[in-house]
This record gives structure tokens, C-alpha cells and sequence, in this order.
């Protein structure tokens, strides 16, 4: 099983006096597979564009990979999505791992000028059209205009994020992958049973999995209790209370590196993981133990 992290957000690079580019270097020394940021245009909150904290990331490392948990290229001209996640394979070399979701409140596609009730056509147009236009090919876009990107790259893998039955079924038909966060073991048994379902009936391979997680390590002081991260999720996620117990990733490295085990039985290649803990970095180096503790590493 491979595990990744999500990059510290300004709050935390500020609080810990490290940049992006540090905490990527500090990732990749530990051994962790990949790293991880978000894309955002209006949550009320601090961010960094995703394109560009992960171009920071690619150029600041030689081996980890690089991941966007999601990209939203809906709330984009298409055209100008795919110039961006381009730029982005060129700059790493190939290390892109392309998270595609839909998601974000209503208020992003309103500062974005794309209506909400886009967000799924536009999403299912970019997977069929995204992959063409980063290699370099002719293009039909939707208005029947023809689009020839340059220099074509290498398609990164698209992961379609979201664990619901519609971000099943669209992983199934156009991704390369499914990437839900925050679910329980048992409720990615049951997705992946349609995933496999799903892809069969459309003639296509099985999407990978990889699972977005939340935790925060060891026991030093300050280092949120799993109670404490299963609160945060009931009341921002809408979790119950058993499965927001569930969630959280906590303890020591064997205790974590167990509980990744559970996902891993049930299909899951890959984790990405966004840590809670007062020290990033020791968080980081945490996570490598428990990195080292879990079967070997899977496919992309």
C-alpha cells in the first residue's frame, strides 16, 4: 500500500515555519509515495492555488509523486484546465496524480461564473475530453470547435474523488481510478463491489482505489485524540457518530499502520493522509513508520 500526505496548509507552514517546498523535500526524504494538495478558489479560509502549491512541490523534489486531492476542472474553461495540468506533468517529470471531483459549496461555482447545476455534465465532459487534449491530439470540444494542445505529456491517471454512487459509477465509466475520502472499511467493500460491477458492464478495466484519511499521530502533547478528530467530522462532514469514530487515523505506528491494513484488504492501493498533529514534520516522519509497517506497495 502506498501512502501520501496532504501538503501543511498556510496555517500550519506558518505555525511550523515551513514552506511548501521544505515540506515537500521533508516528505519525499521520509519515504512517503506522494504528496497532496487541495483545490479551492472561495472557502472563506487561506489556500494556495493548487496548481501552483504543487508545481512549488514538483520542482522542489526528484521522486515523490504529486497529487491534486481534487482538481476541479469544471469550474474552468476546459481548455484552460488541461493547459494547467499539462504544465504540471512537464514540470515533474510524469509524477502527476490527477484527483477529479465535482465538489465544493455552492459559493465556489458562483465566484468561479458556472452554475452548481453544471458541476456534473461539465465533470463527465472533462474525463472524456481531458485525456486527448493532454496528449497532444485533435480535439472536438462541445461547441465543435477543434483544440490541439503543445507539447503534448504523458496522461497522468485520473482518480475520480467522491464516495458517492454517482462518483462510483463516473470512475467506473471514465476514470482510471476512484478516490473517495473519509470512509469506513465496510463502506468501501460495498463501493467497490459496484466499482467492479459497473466497469464490467461498460467493457472497461477495474479503476484503482485510493482513500482520503485524516489522523494525527503518536502522543505528544497537543496531538488531537480520536475523539476529538470524530467530533470535527460528525459536525463538518454530517458522519454519524460510529462511522466519525471510525475515521480517524490515530496511535502509534502499529496501531496505524493496522487500521490502514483494514482498507487495504478491501482493495485500497493507495491512502492519502491529512495530519492533525502540533509538529508537521514529525507527523510526516510517523507516518513513514507506519508506511514501512503495511503490505507492499501497490499500482497506480
Amino acid at each position: 500500500m502506498k501512502v501520501g500526505v496532504i501538503l501543511p496548509s498556510l496555517t500550519i507552514q506558518r505555525r511550523d515555519s515551513l514552506d511548501l517546498a521544505a515540506a515537500a523535500r521533508h516528505a519525499e526524504d521520509a519515504g512517503l509515495d506522494s504528496v497532496w494538495h487541495g483545490d479551492h478558489l472561495a472557502v472563506g479560509m487561506p489556500t494556495v492555488d493548487c496548481t501552483i502549491a504543487l508545481a512549488v512541490a514538483a520542482t522542489a523534489t526528484a521522486r515523490i509523486r504529486i497529487g491534486a486531492s481534487v482538481f476541479i476542472p469544471a469550474i474552468r474553461p476546459l481548455v484552460w484546465a488541461a493547459k494547467q495540468v499539462a504544465s504540471l506533468q512537464l514540470v515533474s517529470g510524469n509524477r502527476l496524480l490527477l484527483g477529479v471531483g465535482s465538489g465544493g459549496g455552492a459559493a465556489q461555482w458562483a465566484a468561479a461564473g458556472v452554475a452548481f447545476r453544471e458541476r456534473g455534465p461539465r465533470t463527465d465532459t472533462a474525463l472524456r475530453l481531458l485525456p486527448g487534449l493532454l496528449a497532444g491530439e485533435s480535439v472536438t470540444m462541445p461547441d465543435g470547435s477543434a483544440v490541439t494542445l503543445s507539447p503534448g505529456v504523458e496522461v497522468p491517471p485520473l482518480w475520480v474523488g467522491n464516495a458517492s454512487t454517482l462518483a462510483i459509477d463516473r470512475a467506473a465509466r471514465l476514470g482510471d481510478g476512484w478516490f473517495p475520502s473519509l470512509i469506513t472499511p465496510t463502506a468501501l467493500a460495498q463501493g467497490r463491489e459496484r466499482l467492479n460491477a459497473v466497469a464490467a458492464a461498460a467493457g472497461r478495466p477495474v479503476p484503482t482505489v485510493t482513500i482520503g484519511a485524516t489522523g494525527a499521530l503518536g502522543d505528544a502533547p497537543g496531538t488531537p485524540s480520536r475523539t476529538e478528530l470524530a467530533a470535527g467530522l460528525a459536525g463538518a462532514y454530517r458522519h454519524t457518530a460510529r462511522d466519525a469514530e471510525e475515521l480517524p487515523v490515530t496511535g502509534g505506528p502499529d496501531e496505524a499502520a493496522a487500521r490502514l491494513a483494514e482498507y487495504a484488504a478491501h482493495g485500497a492501493n493507495h491512502v492519502v493522509i491529512g495530519l492533525s498533529g502540533p509538529d508537521w514534520r514529525a507527523q510526516v516522519d510517523l507516518l513513514a513508520e507506519v508506511r514501512r509497517r503495511l503490505p507492499g506497495p501497490g499500482d497506480e
